[in-house]
């Protein structure tokens, strides 16, 4: 199986669908990333993913709005096209098994969580450890 994973930020509210009796839950996913070119320009390049959640779970939809940030993983799908300019052109398209609500610009610190997907608002506190790692074994306890 070949898994992608993605951060980012939805590019519009999701729209959910039924098809055949079963529900999807259609949005998009842009991710942005910044470099220096070899003149030391500062550049972007943004990778839109279009994703296609099917789950009988659609509460998280609601959560599911323009500028969130999530986390989505599953089984990518690429098309090849021919653009209005004629030129080629690809989009990349995601079967999400796994969604993880990050949060993103509503600042609200309500929670909520269905089924796999969990919603984390930026607000949340840091986790914390209670007991202490193990520490590490030393050459001699080693068991080769």
């Amino acid at each position: 199986m070949i898994k992608l994973q993605v951060i980012g930020n939805l590019g519009k509210d999701c729209i959910v669908k039924e098809i055949n009796g079963k529900n999807v839950i259609n949005f998009s996913v842009a991710h942005t990333e910044r470099f220096k070119d070899q003149q030391g320009n500062q550049k972007e390049r943004t990778t839109w993913v279009e994703c296609a959640y099917w789950t009988d779970r659609t509460a998280v939809a609601q959560y599911l709005t323009k500028g969130k940030t999530v986390y989505a993983e599953g089984a990518p799908e690429a098309d090849a096209y021919t653009n209005k300019e004629g030129q080629a052109a690809a989009t990349l398209r995601m079967r999400v098994q796994s969604l993880q609500l990050l949060g993103g610009n509503s600042g609200d610190s309500q929670g909520a969580t269905a089924g796999n997907v969990s919603h984390v608002s930026n607000t949340a506190a840091p986790v914390q450890r209670t007991n202490p790692a193990p520490e590490p074994a030393a050459a001699d306890d080693l068991p080769f």
